[in-house]
């Protein structure tokens, strides 16, 4: 029996008209800008899916383009001023960067407040210590897949992330404890990784891999969230799961694409009209 699917594209479709919903009967107008340097075409298609969305949402957004030449000098002189600019609830710096820009010192520069991508450490710091505040928005969005589909309660399951980046891997991990589960991180070094993916109730994976779990990794019934954004070498989009195995021992699974993508540009969302209502907007 096939594993259900965890459509990504009708949650965040749900989420976007919660957001929007929520704007027009708050009578607010929250404000995202977004810093894009250089001209990386991925880059530019991910800026362009966020102004579309916002637009969507009934929310305002500015794109500020830099060039490729960019000094690291300038882009914080850049952050600087939308930091001061009160019309701006939420502000992100698009990565990557180009090579000589330092995209850690760029990010902290941001204002913790309009930080909607949750990647500074006044923002993780609150996630770790289990306080309120701006979440990462790709985990907080796998979490939404997981709640909307296996149960608000995830009380007592183990879960296993393979992947221990700031973006994904350590946050999402610091989402799962905070749900209750049990929690184990997998990485690069980790010994016997499939046998410890096999005891997983929730796996998920954010290695950056194409397929590299396969089927005999996931447990029977397990529910399946497949970060990944990687190219086959016939130039297949494909996750880190292999999905048309796996699928078949899973309960629930996301594809690629159609999963966890869109939930991170609805989570951004999200996140900025919290910025505004907290902005003292609503």
């Amino acid at each position: 029996m096939s594993a259900v699917l965890i459509d990504g594209k009708q949650v965040a479709a749900r989420i976007r008209g919660e957001v929007a919903e929520a704007i027009q009967n708050e009578g607010i107008s929250p404000h995202l800008a977004v810093i894009l340097v250089g001209d990386d075409p991925a880059s530019q298609i991910y800026v362009r899916n966020k102004a579309r969305a916002c637009r969507d949402c009934g929310m305002r957004s500015t794109v500020l383009r830099m060039g490729a030449d960019t000094t690291q000098n300038e882009l914080e002189a850049a952050i600087d001023r939308l930091n001061e600019d009160k019309d701006v609830d939420g502000l992100m710096v698009q990565l990557p960067l180009p090579r000589g820009l330092d995209a850690q010192t760029a990010l902290s520069r941001i204002r913790p407040e309009k930080d909607v991508d949750g990647l500074h450490t006044v923002n993780a710091g609150h996630l770790f210590k289990g306080e309120k505040g701006i979440r990462c928005c790709t985990p907080a969005g796998c979490m939404e897949l997981l709640r909307r589909y296996v149960g608000e309660d995830l009380t007592g399951k183990n879960a296993v992330v393979i992947g221990r980046s700031n973006i994904v891997g350590k946050p999402m991990a610091a989402m799962l404890l905070e749900a209750n589960c049990t929690v184990t991180v997998c990485h690069s070094k980790t010994r016997d990784i499939a046998d410890i993916c096999r005891r997983a109730d929730i796996l998920v994976c954010a290695v950056g891999k194409s397929r590299f779990v396969t089927a005999d990794m996931v447990k029977e019934g397990a529910a399946v969230i497949d970060v990944g954004m990687n190219r086959d070498e016939n130039g297949k989009l494909t996750g880190d799961v292999d999905f048309e195995a796996a699928r078949e021992k899973a309960g629930y699974i996301t594809p690629v694409p159609g999963g966890v993508g869109p939930m991170t540009i609805a989570m951004l969302m999200k996140n900025t009209l919290e910025a505004a209502r907290n902005a003292g907007k609503s």
